[in-house]
């Protein structure tokens, strides 16, 4: 067989490309994975040393997700023999009347996930270096701890690799034909196959601007903030200190997140999820700091035990959907092109399920979950005039 002809072709080999790679590559299809930047990088969704991985999420959709994620993140920590997720348990932080606190509580009671609620006598004495707010409630996900990032992703990368597929880095699309076989050229070469998956975070849009279809996305630089210690090891990942969320904690419009001191030692990571928009090509010159004047508020208030400043901020990127909820789906005029894009900063932990889903589809199998909360047709109105 022609090396420049596939089964499959993966565009972008972030978290979900490479998962979705790696599923293709275990159904025995002959997959080329292909990234415009030289592996591995910082440019897109998929880098950094952690991320949350959790169960508490105001739709049971994803929850039920979740619980096959967790399975398949065992089996990879098995299949590459190294440690990915750590059990942390996750505070979910809000009012007692806030609707999407209440909403998150009843989806962790729905799907009988291990949890515990806490007094505020009770958090006072398990969390004495948290401040919680008078009126303001908490919770536990049992489930939730800290996923490894860079390793899971270059632990999917590896057993792709030795499942005998391709990856080629450093390669940027410059056209692909859709038609069958669907022609693909790069800036080293061009590539036929029967089915193409695109999973180009940032630069999925325009993309498939290309193919006519104009999604709905927005593309938002965050600032990934890590805040001193003022006494080493007080929020550490060592002393088993949760995740945690806080719901609109103080009047901010969107959530706060944070992850034990575990990375940089001494340093807390706490971040706002949200922030501005940007070009992902010209990310450099949004150099917004609003969001962190937020965070410095939250974190004066509520973490009494950090430094208020920030001492190391770094930079990702979020492709967000109007509702916040993901695209898995088949191009609507071209079926053998397979679409996941918008993971909206929470598809991390989620990407062992969204690759199977991806790849059933570019496989022509029904899917394991109900794709409705994720199909195109949900953005009808923005899609009438590109198709």
């Amino acid at each position: 067989m022609d090396t420049k002809d596939f089964d499959c072709i993966v565009l972008g080999a972030g978290i979900q490309g490479s998962y979705t790679a790696y599923h293709l590559a275990k159904n025995k299809k002959k997959t080329l994975l292909v990234e415009q930047f030289v592996l591995p990088h910082s440019r897109g969704s998929s880098h950094g040393q952690t991320r949350i991985i959790r169960k508490a999420y105001e739709q049971d959709y994803y929850t039920r997700m979740m619980s096959e994620c967790y399975q398949l993140w065992a089996q990879l920590e098995k299949e590459a023999n190294v440690q990915i997720y750590r059990n942390t348990g996750m505070l979910v932080l809000g009012k007692e009347d806030c609707s999407v606190f209440q909403s998150l509580r009843g989806t962790l009671l729905r799907n009988n996930v291990p949890m515990e609620v806490l007094s505020p006598e009770q958090f006072a004495s398990r969390f004495p270096s948290v401040h919680l707010p008078p009126g303001e409630s908490a919770m536990i996900d049992k489930t939730a701890g800290v996923l490894y990032a860079d390793r899971a992703l270059k632990a999917v990368q590896d057993l792709f690799r030795r499942l005998g597929g391709v990856i080629r880095d450093g390669e940027k699309v410059v056209d692909f034909t859709p038609g069958s076989p669907i022609t693909m050229t790069t800036n080293s070469g061009v590539y036929r196959t029967k089915s193409l998956v695109i999973t180009a975070g940032p630069w999925a849009k325009s993309l498939l601007a290309r193919t006519g279809l104009q999604l709905p996305l927005q593309v938002l630089r965050i600032n990934v903030c890590y805040w001193k210690e003022k006494i080493p090891g007080t929020y550490g990942i060592g002393k088993h200190f949760p995740c945690f969320i806080g719901v609109k904690q103080h009047g901010a419009k969107h959530d706060i997140y944070g992850l034990p001191s575990n990375e940089y030692p001494g340093l807390m990571k706490i971040c706002y999820h949200s922030g501005s928009e940007t070009e992902p090509d010209e990310r450099d010159r949004q150099t917004s700091r609003e969001d962190i004047a937020v965070l410095s508020n939250f974190v004066s208030k509520s973490f009494p035990g950090l430094d208020p400043t920030p001492a190391v901020v770094e930079q990702c990127l979020y492709t967000v959907t109007p509702d916040s909820d993901f695209i898995l789906d088949q191009h609507p005029r071209h079926r053998n092109i397979i679409i996941g894009a918008g993971f909206s900063g929470h598809g991390f932990k989620l990407a062992p399920a969204v690759g199977k889903i991806l790849c059933e589809l570019a496989l022509g199998k029904t899917p394991s979950f109900d794709l409705s909360p994720f199909r195109i047709k949900r953005f009808q109105p923005h899609l009438k005039s590109a198709l």
